[in-house]
């Protein structure tokens, strides 16, 4: 990449992030104004309004409950989980220095779904259910790496294969669970949970992401010089002084703990992880500091805007995972044409 593209793309940097942070708020107040239940714009305003500070109750109880109990959770669960999911997989491509690369490369989607499943044939609750998908997730993250540990040194490629030896070992226990599930009602509530959803993310959900994203992200931000020597070869880094081992471990450990959290609450959510980093790398470049703050924040517009097409839809609720595939298969077709030409 030549020297002029490289010096617009850092001199439009502060540009794009304040458009981003911009379309950020905007669409997470247009946000509150998209369902069955109609709301006014004041009325909306006043009631989040009343949160930070007093102010006389002029709306009906049904109202407070819609914005604050059904629609706030959604909407802000929406932007944590799509950033979690982008960065996630900016993180991995970046260390992998593979742009096929996915949040779930190491088999926590499949460890999770196993989990959840597990639950569901055994009519636990929802809290159980999710703890269970937190737990097997992480189990098939820690199963990869000590694959990778004991056959490939934590060498990249051993650590993929592991991943992939471990995502099809739980997606064969996932096909066993669901054929003995019950028809009525395990298989369907498995079913639609594989495939995601906002729609029974509550505000305690937000107080449990919040913390874990938070921890990540600062890990993410402070090696974020390290993990871009990093992505230029492993003896160029260890030549600068860099901690390899140390800096593989922060990212899969930050990136993995994003993806099992985000999953465990929202199910199976694919492709927004893989597409969004390429679309961030195409507006700010190659820089990971760059690519991880935009990946955040069109990752959270993106996964949002999608669950407000669902929310908008009449008499039916499809499921998020589905449209995400529907949105980001073209999308990532047409960013190939960038990875052909060179991924750097």
């Amino acid at each position: 990449m030549g020297a002029p593209i490289k010096a617009a793309r850092r001199s439009r940097f502060p540009i794009a992030i304040a458009f981003l942070v911009v379309l950020c708020i905007a669409v997470f107040f247009l946000s509150f104004f998209i369902g069955r239940y109609p709301l006014s714009p004041g009325t909306v305003l006043r009631i989040l309004l009343s949160q930070i500070i007093e102010l006389p109750q002029t709306w009906a109880a049904t109202e407070a409950r819609v914005v604050m109990q059904v629609r706030f959770p959604r909407i802000v669960l929406g932007f944590l989980a799509g950033g979690a999911l982008s960065i996630s997989g900016a993180s991995y491509q970046t260390l992998f220095k593979n742009p096929m690369v996915s949040p779930d490369i190491l088999g926590v989607s499949a460890g999770a779904g196993f989990g959840a499943a597990l639950a569901m044939v055994n009519n636990l609750g929802w809290v159980q259910i999710q703890t269970m998908a937190f737990v097997f997730g992480m189990t098939a993250v820690i199963a990869a790496y000590l694959i990778a540990y004991v056959f490939g040194k934590q060498t990249i490629t051993i650590l993929i294969l592991g991943g992939i030896v471990v995502s099809s070992l739980f997606q064969s226990l996932l096909s066993i669970v669901r054929t003995l599930a019950d028809t009525d009602n395990a298989l369907p509530a498995i079913t639609f949970w594989l495939m995601g959803s906002l729609g029974r993310g509550t505000n305690q959900h937000i107080l449990l992401l919040l913390p874990v994203i938070g921890v990540s992200l600062a890990l993410l931000f402070l090696f974020r010089n390290q993990i871009n020597t990093l992505a230029s070869g492993e003896s160029e880094a260890a030549t600068m002084g860099v901690n390899i081992p140390l800096v593989k471990t922060v990212v899969i450990a930050a990136s993995t703990l994003m993806t099992v959290c985000t999953v465990s609450v929202c199910g199976i959510i694919g492709w927004v992880g893989l597409v969004v980093p390429h679309i961030a790398r195409m507006l700010v470049g190659a820089s990971y500091g760059k690519i991880a703050v935009s990946s955040f924040l069109i990752g959270g517009v993106y996964l949002t805007m999608i669950d407000n097409i669902i929310r908008g839809i009449e008499g039916v609720e499809l499921p998020l995972g589905v449209l995400t595939a529907l949105i980001g298969t073209p999308v990532f077709v047409l960013l190939l044409s960038q990875v052909r030409k060179g991924w750097s």
